[in-house]
């Protein structure tokens, strides 16, 4: 671990004290600044350089791994190699990783204009050679057996790069290191989905901030039953995230399920008796969360909400025990799949599995557990193993007879999750039971 982490988490630890009353107050857990968030990020990043690649590159036998781009045609992998200011690459942006093997480690450079920072110093002098020939000559130099590149026909993290770069780069090796080339696809899938336990620890504190965001969505401080339309719930979640200093990775989502002998029919105002649902993900510390929840509205004179309403839930909490059960480190994406609906369906359950990897992105990469139109598994993504230090977003439903209604439900229920040597676990807490908005 560098000696600068011990500094970076003591000043996180202060500005978190700094927030906390304000945050308590307002039900939101801490959220901290840009500058602090730079701090944890980019310490993060200097650790998995120095200690999880080299164990990536060997293990998908990578002796140099190249990630080249240009400005804003940037290769999926790109954002999570560099530095947390690093928006962008910048012109044409050449990135080297060369496993030197043993305790050497990965030496780290770029061939373009500009370095970044001390974790990638340029060694090309711009003017006095071409930019691809400096290329080709600092991979000679090194004299890589397997060069790993970014393309890929099944996953789109490790397809970074494009047909005229390919070109350009086989021009500039010529035949005999241009045979060396060979998909880095695996290598790319790994980096993204590894996570730290560093990373996991503050992973919790991300999803309760998600999960405080969504309770006060569902709530009369946001909704006024007979007034609040679905449409005005996202966008008051979505201000929400961005008034805390969060992103949303996509628009937030909110539907109403309602009794067909409903009098507001498809009416998008919410009204007492409704089964709310919300489909949520915000970005912070550069990790994504994906979070599903039910809510109901009490009708006058209610203290809870229909049983039927409230044993979907328990059996869609059923369902994720039974995924999570199935999840185990080797097991492929479409084996764990198969597994878990086969014994859901034993049980007398009507599910419905599309679970995905999350991190670095929100559909992110690691592999695929069904999708929601395939559950007879999924060619090539989902043939991709479970890895220990991964995280995924639990995602699922049930049908659920709900008697005092006379029809079903979809019970779709979304929560995320880590994958450890411990096992795997729900990050922060999961829904077990309706949100009631009285």
């Amino acid at each position: 671990m560098s000696r600068r982490i011990p500094v970076v988490l003591t000043a996180v630890v202060l500005v978190l004290a700094a927030l906390a009353p304000a945050a308590r107050a307002a039900s939101i857990p801490a959220v901290l600044g840009l500058k602090e968030q730079a701090a944890i990020c980019d310490g993060w990043l200097r650790i998995k350089l120095d200690k999880v690649l080299p164990e990536l590159m060997r293990r998908e036998k990578i002796d140099m791994w190249l990630v080249l781009c240009e400005e804003y045609n940037e290769d999926p992998v790109y954002l999570s190699l560099v530095p947390f200011a690093g928006l962008s690459a910048r012109r044409l942006t050449l990135l080297v990783l060369f496993d030197r093997g043993g305790d050497k480690g990965v030496e780290r450079f770029t061939v373009s204009r500009y370095g970044i920072g001390d974790l990638y110093p340029t060694v090309w002098k711009a003017g006095q050679e071409d930019q691809w020939q400096a290329l080709a000559g600092a991979i000679k130099a090194r004299d890589p057996k397997r060069i790993g590149i970014d393309e890929s026909e099944i996953f789109a993290f490790g397809d970074g790069l494009s047909a005229t770069m390919k070109n350009r780069l086989v021009r500039a090796l010529g035949p005999e290191y241009a045979k060396r080339l060979v998909s880095a696809e695996r290598l790319a899938v790994g980096w993204l989905e590894r996570r730290l336990p560093e990373e996991i620890e503050v992973y919790d504190h991300i999803c309760a901030v998600a999960h405080a965001i969504i309770a006060e969505a569902f709530s009369r401080q946001v909704i006024t039953p007979g007034i609040t339309t679905a449409a005005e719930v996202e966008w008051w979640m979505w201000e929400k995230a961005r008034a805390l200093g969060q992103t949303s990775w996509f628009n937030p989502g909110i539907s109403i399920q309602r009794p067909a002998s409903s009098p507001h029919k498809d009416s998008p105002v919410i009204h007492p008796g409704d089964l709310l649902h919300c489909d949520f993900g915000i970005n912070y510390l550069r990790l994504d969360t994906d979070t599903q929840q039910h809510a109901y509205v009490l009708k006058p004179g209610e203290t809870e909400a229909p049983a039927g309403l409230r044993a979907g839930m328990a059996q869609g909490n059923r369902l994720q025990d039974i995924l999570l059960g199935e999840m185990r480190p080797g097991r492929t994406g479409n084996q764990i799949l198969a597994t878990a609906l086969a014994k859901a369906r034993q049980e007398g359950l009507r599910p419905s599995i599309y679970t995905h990897p999350l991190g670095v992105h929100g559909h992110a990469a690691g592999p695929t557990i069904g999708l929601w139109d395939r559950q007879d598994g999924v060619p090539g993504p989902g043939d991709y193993p479970l890895y220990d230090d991964t995280v995924f977003s639990i995602e699922l439903n049930v049908r659920a007879a709900v008697p005092e209604w006379g029809q079903d439900v979809s019970i779709a229920l979304e929560q995320d999750a880590a994958c450890t040597k411990d096992g795997p676990r729900f990050l922060d807490r999961r829904q077990t039971e309706l949100i009631l908005i009285k």
